[in-house]
């Protein structure tokens, strides 16, 4: 089948080179300290006195932008490196999966460096068509530069990747005992059902019967979740299940905008619930607005069936909601 005429178009753009994009700040110890704590890292051997080097996965961080446009010379602004990016989403092609990225280390970078990166639009794939629906993988590379009085030196590189897609629509088949307006209507899309083995299913059977069940360790008493065959603290493969009581309250949230794949509302306000049990899990926020979720917030799961009555999910609603106060 003859490719879309505009990708001639989007295709033509391959190898083209975009940037440069200078880092806001040279390299720093503040920065390396936040990040480290951030990430769990010990921020001791890199911020050494007299010897501070950045960790290597931080080579991206210097020159992200933040809340204002990135930092492009004088005259390049309207250099952007997802300029295909842009024209895909021209053409409907607005939903994003399978982000991938590696990065390649040439050498540490140091203290009072200065970084830039530039962009190469590096491939564009043949049409992919998948279950969620049809599109191209596009590759860009960012070589990221050291800059120097006897000549920029290249310190490391960035592979980016992602599948831009315009999400399918399934339509149902016609139902001879429906009529023609109603079997021609799109089918509402199911949610995906969960990969289920032996260390899961009791969770999603519990789900089925109202109860929140949290897996425990029987060598040392310890709460576990996500389920796994073995205890993290004590070894043991011996476990049994607790039932929680389903009160928590929101550890951490993120508000999820795209891809916009049904049957998701969007944006879709995900939180890390801390139950009082004091373990933790992933799911997601019914009942509220994503603007109005605060870190600390209260809330009680309820159990809700999708696809059908074949899948039940433990969500969560906050509890003012649930005594009918307002938000």
């Amino acid at each position: 089948m003859a490719e879309h005429e505009w990708m001639n178009e989007i295709r033509a753009l391959v190898g083209k080179e975009y940037g440069r994009v200078y880092a806001w700040d040279k390299v720093n110890a503040p920065m390396i300290r936040q990040w480290c704590e951030v990430m769990g890292v010990d921020a001791a051997r890199y911020t050494a006195e007299g010897a501070v080097t950045a960790p290597p996965a931080m080579l991206q961080v210097w020159c992200m932008e933040g809340l204002t446009p990135n930092n492009y010379p004088p005259g390049s602004t309207t250099e952007n490196p997802y300029e295909a990016l842009g024209l895909m989403e021209a053409q409907g092609l607005a939903s994003v999966v399978a982000v991938n990225s590696e990065l390649t280390f040439g050498r540490d970078v140091r203290e009072g460096e200065r970084l830039y990166y530039t962009t190469r639009l590096d491939s564009i794939s043949p049409e992919k068509t998948t279950a969620l629906g049809t599109g191209f993988f596009v590759t860009l590379v960012m070589n990221f530069f050291s800059q120097k009085p006897e000549g920029d030196e290249e310190v490391g590189q960035l592979l980016f990747r992602v599948f831009k897609f315009r999400a399918a629509n399934p339509v149902k088949k016609p139902d001879a005992a429906a009529d023609k307006a109603t079997a021609a209507a799109p089918a509402v899309a199911k949610r995906p059902m969960p990969g289920i083995s032996d260390d899961t299913r009791f969770f999603w059977e519990g789900a089925r019967a109202g109860k929140l069940l949290i897996q425990r360790c029987k060598g040392c008493g310890t709460l576990r979740h996500p389920p796994g065959p073995v205890c993290p603290s004590c070894h043991s493969f011996e476990w049994d299940t607790v039932e929680a009581s389903g009160r928590g309250t929101v550890y951490s949230f993120v508000v999820m905008h795209y891809p916009e794949v049904p049957p998701f509302d969007h944006p879709n306000p995900i939180a890390l619930v801390e139950l009082e049990e004091g373990t933790r899990l992933i799911s997601q926020l019914v009942g509220i607005k994503p603007g109005d979720v605060k870190i600390g917030q209260a809330v009680q799961v309820e159990f809700n069936s999708f696809n059908d009555g074949e899948l039940v999910l433990p969500q969560f609603r906050p509890v003012a909601a649930i005594e009918g106060v307002t938000a």
